[in-house]
């Protein structure tokens, strides 16, 4: 309402075409086509309904996605490397979104997972949310980020996760939000605000992380379990070997060739069996041990303080005891 006051453009084409980012004539025509205005309507002279109307025709209609010079993301192979410093894991995923708009503001979502190697497999994910590059440390399930998190459906992934809660397993998982404008939850700039088109690109953001990773789990299961088709073979083998020196009467010597060629049977038609690894070719040791200092969370700083009460106060009653 206030831009159609302040224009100074004839038209409501002329309005959306010189005020808005990326929309041309024939965006502007298809605007008010799907607003049921007409393109000569006078900006200054619209109601309330037809405002309504015109917000509406522009979320129907296609238009180009906002240039992407006024926001920096740090970009899906730098986001893996800090991971890969940081954490020796098996597996490593990351993707940067194409910018999309909340609210008439350009962002673009970005994403990375580290899984399995020394990570613990007990207690849910890792998750580490950012916005700008900076770290965002407090109010964990106040934001987007964490309601996207345990909104997405990481059982189909090879994942175990119960209702409304953050998966379980060896993970770490990064977010990071690149905008002019992050729309935080308060001034302390502790957690991104709930908006629709925010999520939504978490959860698309996390699911193509996901789809990489749920390739990797399957992968690891079929190989763990070739492993123990292989295991069974080979425990046999002497034995088959030892049978048919008793049936047919060969010596050691014969066992021996026998037992080594049923090996190399087992190995041709098997194939060579894939190994999986811990992937350390980035990880450096010192710059991992920064920040890993335990940060104490809202909860337990108020424990600490309830405790110090309690025991200053038993402390005043003992020396009134006392005296």
């Amino acid at each position: 309402m206030k831009m159609l006051k302040m224009s100074g453009a004839k038209t409501l084409q002329q309005f959306l075409r010189t005020e808005f980012t990326r929309v041309g004539s024939g965006t502007a025509k298809d605007i008010c086509e799907n607003s049921s205005l007409l393109p000569k309507t006078k900006p200054k002279t619209m109601k309330i309904p037809q405002i309504e109307q015109l917000a509406e025709g522009i979320k129907k209609t296609k238009i180009m996605a906002p240039p992407t010079d006024c926001i920096i993301p740090i970009g899906a192979d730098l986001l893996e490397r800090g991971l890969r410093k940081e954490i020796k894991a098996e597996f490593y995923s990351s993707t940067t979104r194409s910018p999309v708009v909340y609210r008439g503001i350009p962002f673009s979502i970005e994403a990375a997972l580290a899984y399995g190697g020394e990570q613990s497999a007990e207690g849910s994910l890792n998750l580490l949310r950012f916005a700008n590059r900076v770290p965002l440390l407090y109010q964990q399930r106040a934001g987007a980020i964490y309601k996207a998190t345990i909104q997405t459906n990481w059982r189909s992934y090879g994942l175990q996760q119960s209702s409304n809660s953050l998966p379980q397993g060896p993970l770490t998982v990064v977010v990071h939000m690149a905008s002019i404008w992050p729309p935080f939850t308060s001034e302390a700039k502790e957690a991104l605000a709930n908006y629709d088109e925010i999520t939504k690109e978490i959860k698309l953001a996390l699911q193509e992380c996901a789809r990489s990773l749920a390739s990797f789990i399957r992968k690891k299961k079929r190989i763990k379990s070739e492993s123990k088709k292989r295991d069974f073979i080979k425990k046999y083998i002497p034995h088959v070997a030892e049978a048919l020196k008793e049936i047919l009467g060969f010596d050691d010597k014969k066992e021996k060739k026998i037992e080594d060629e049923l090996f190399e049977i087992l190995e041709f038609k098997r194939g060579e069996l894939e190994e999986i690894k811990v992937d350390d070719q980035y990880y450096d040791e010192e710059f991992a041990k920064i920040g890993k200092e335990k940060i104490e969370t809202e909860d337990e700083l108020e424990d600490k303080e309830k405790t110090t009460k309690n025991k200053n106060k038993s402390k005043k009653e003992t020396q009134s005891t006392l005296s």
